[in-house]
């Protein structure tokens, strides 16, 4: 299989520095069809509208939904000939096993692995305090992000990557004059969420991880996706669709005594 037509999602919308970077990425070597979402849709993970507005936009459509319904309604409407999704560039990283259900630009790939359609889900990582996500990006901070996606299009699917995985993740470090390296990584297992009660009624929740990534101090060994944006590299993680079936796991005795402990 080979890759001439790619629809371009996102899940921070349609005008985001991060999608256009990616396009102008793209676009001098495939043919790229935008279908992103109108505005913000970070962390609704894979949330699907019942049915959406789709306007043309001039890089393709803009939907006023999520970008599930993105990949939904262009892989099996608007640009059904699509050989390959790319979601992305995401302004804020996608790192650790436990964020990628809930990431939209993960979700935007995960979706596209169910149509069978080899997909790259592209995030940069922001360093900074709580405000991070206020900065203003220019095209040239998502380079090693552009690069690094644009190299996995060009070769991923040829080597027979998408036989072994539905899709990759990409996280990259924000540009600097170096050009970054390319690492295989696996999602960071490590899960530090916290809760606490504030006094009026709420649970307010916190992420340790971010603060500590400022640092550079993650407790994550070389290999995982966190270490390496840490190390200033780009991380790439090949993935599987979620849920997958682990055999019986021990409940085949389970299911025959069911019916007998329901009589006891």
């Amino acid at each position: 299989m080979s890759v001439d037509r790619i629809l371009l999602t996102n899940d921070d919308g349609v005008d985001a520095a991060g999608l256009r970077a990616l396009y102008d990425a793209l676009a001098t070597e495939y043919a790229v069809t935008v279908v992103a979402p109108a505005d913000d849709q970070s962390s609704v993970g894979r949330r699907l509208s019942d049915d959406v507005t789709v306007d043309d936009h001039d890089l393709g459509y803009v939907v006023e939904g999520t970008p599930v319904d993105c990949v939904v309604a262009g892989l099996d409407e608007l640009v059904p000939e699509a050989d390959a999704v790319v979601a992305g560039c995401n302004e804020g990283a996608n790192l650790g096993a436990y964020t990628l259900g809930r990431s939209g630009t993960v979700s935007a790939a995960v979706e596209a692995a169910f149509f069978d359609v080899p997909a790259v889900a592209t995030s940069m990582y922001v360093p900074g305090g709580d405000d991070w996500w206020k900065r203003e990006f220019a095209a040239e901070d998502f380079a090693h992000a552009a690069r690094a996606t644009r190299y996995l299009v060009d070769e991923a699917v040829d080597a027979g990557v998408f036989e072994r995985a539905d899709y990759l993740n990409v996280n990259a470090p924000i540009a600097d004059e170096d050009r970054a390296p390319l690492r295989v990584t696996t999602p960071s297992t490590w899960y530090g969420m916290r809760a606490e009660r504030n006094g009026d009624g709420r649970v307010g929740f916190s992420d340790p991880i971010w603060g500590r990534m400022n640092d550079g101090d993650v407790p994550d060994p070389v290999g995982t996706d966190r270490r390496a944006v840490v190390d200033g590299e780009v991380s790439v993680s090949p993935l599987s669709v979620p849920h997958a079936a682990a055999p019986n796991a021990g409940l085949d005795d389970l299911a025959d005594a069911y019916e007998s402990a329901a009589k006891s």
